[in-house]
């Protein structure tokens, strides 16, 4: 097999490739998806949406993220469909049906998205056993504007207000780290892994989903090994 450069913008076969050069196994668009790999497709200037371009009038890299759409990739489908999207300035933009179509060629993958996974996946490869507790103690929480990052998107709750009305969410203290909150309600910690298995518990998250939130935010990777050692205790 031979060796490729990454380009800033990857194909879909530049970046399978790339992976199976680093991982000694085969990739496919599904799996990148569910590893947590945003595809990215060019969007040239459109008049009718001007306020999706703003100042961008040569066109911009439009984010695949919306469950839907990637769902539908991961299955297999003929072409892209874009039903919701990011602006040129990143702000969550819902297109007028029926969304853009555009070919699967057209799909991109970013390298610093390509490369950073791929140095996730070699760190969990490597033998050494994780220290689950050590792991704990060195860890905090995590902030309420990271938790909405990871998991608003998978819930139909208002999660915003969950955070700020429902004391620890799952009981007592739940997912707040007990005592984040005594000087001040916004400086409150949440611990992700309790998180993720209270909103698959009680408003029936598919973990699936869950483990693609873990591998998608850099804020997470410190909790991946309890996240998994915690599935793994309980058979999911």
């Amino acid at each position: 097999m031979t060796s490729i450069e990454l380009p800033f913008r990857a194909t879909t076969a530049q970046a399978c490739h790339w992976l199976a050069q680093q991982t000694a196994a085969p990739w496919t668009l599904a799996r990148m998806i569910e590893n947590g790999l945003t595809p990215y497709v060019w969007l040239d200037y459109d008049a009718d949406y001007p306020a999706l371009f703003g100042d961008a009038n040569g066109g911009y890299p439009a984010p695949i993220f919306f469950e839907g759409d990637t769902r539908r990739l991961s299955a297999g489908s003929e072409d892209v469909l874009i039903t919701i999207t990011k602006d040129a300035y990143k702000i969550v933009t819902q297109l007028k049906p029926p969304g853009f179509r555009r070919a699967l060629h057209e799909l991109r993958f970013l390298k610093k998205d390509l490369e950073r996974l791929a140095s996730k996946l070699k760190r969990e490869a490597e033998p050494e056993p994780v220290n689950i507790e050590a792991a704990r103690e060195s860890q905090t929480g995590i902030s309420k504007e990271q938790v909405l990052m990871a998991f608003s998107s998978l819930v139909k709750i208002d999660l915003d207000q969950a955070l700020c009305d429902g004391g620890g969410i799952f009981g007592d203290e739940g997912a707040r780290i007990k005592g984040s909150a005594k000087r001040a309600k916004n400086k409150a910690l949440w611990n992700p892994v309790t998180l993720a298995l209270g909103l698959n518990d009680v408003y029936r998250v598919p973990i699936p989903h869950l483990k693609r939130a873990f591998n998608a935010h850099d804020f997470l990777y410190a909790w991946a090994a309890e996240w998994h050692h915690s599935l793994a205790l309980l058979g999911k």
